[in-house]
């Protein structure tokens, strides 16, 4: 089905695969993960200039200073996240939406919000295109989080802050996970869980993004 709908054929499906191959000997060992990975046509979450470059191992920008994450930053933070096994996540920063669709194949509900409308608008064309009626978008700053339809189960944060907002805190629930960067220059991948009103931080690896940004670009 998913190579009917990509529209590139079974070409794409062979590069999707390299791609999985080359992830499972990075490391990656959640199978869910991994399928939903290898269910989700990467290239259709970039602009058609560079879709032949989809299935590479590195992250691509998507306009407004913003990138495609690499592959295998996605599935290690989406297999630190399931480990919880969350059903209702908040995901700061839609961007293309790539994140947003491999979570909605693994999780009842997410809730995905981007600061930048256009990027939003895009991605919601994608995930509807791939029939994923488990998300819901909103326009916003992410570093607020989505208080209305709090706690979540997990919360996967897709830019790098100085250090975890205190209103994602509030609105993860107990025994609740957050995957995010946190830094600014030397940034590190920590995974947070809530225990009643204690956190505890476990740092995964080093990492490179855009940082988390406050305001709106309409």
């Amino acid at each position: 089905m998913v190579a009917e709908l990509d529209g590139i054929g079974m070409t794409s499906r062979r590069t999707r695969m390299r791609l999985i191959h080359r992830l499972r000997e990075a490391g990656i060992t959640g199978e869910q993960v991994l399928q939903a990975m290898s269910d989700t046509p990467r290239h259709i979450f970039l602009d058609e200039a560079l879709a032949h470059r989809a299935y590479e191992d590195t992250s691509l920008p998507i306009g407004y200073s913003q990138t495609l994450s690499q592959p295998y930053i996605v599935a290690r933070m989406t297999e630190s996240l399931m480990r919880h096994k969350p059903r209702r996540v908040l995901e700061l920063g839609t961007g293309s939406g790539y994140q947003t669709a491999i979570l909605a194949r693994l999780v009842d509900q997410v809730f995905s919000v981007e600061r930048i409308k256009p990027l939003q608008d895009r991605a919601r064309d994608r995930l509807r295109q791939l029939g994923l009626r488990n998300v819901m978008l909103k326009h916003a700053d992410g570093g607020m989080g989505w208080p209305d339809k709090g706690p979540f189960d997990g919360i996967i944060v897709t830019a790098a802050p100085r250090e975890i907002p205190p209103e994602l805190k509030d609105q993860l629930a107990d025994g609740g996970v957050i995957v995010a960067p946190v830094g600014e220059g030397s940034q590190v991948l920590v995974e947070m869980v809530r225990y009643g009103d204690r956190f505890e931080i476990t740092e995964i690896e080093p990492v490179n993004f855009v940082p988390l940004l406050g305001g709106v670009v309409r």
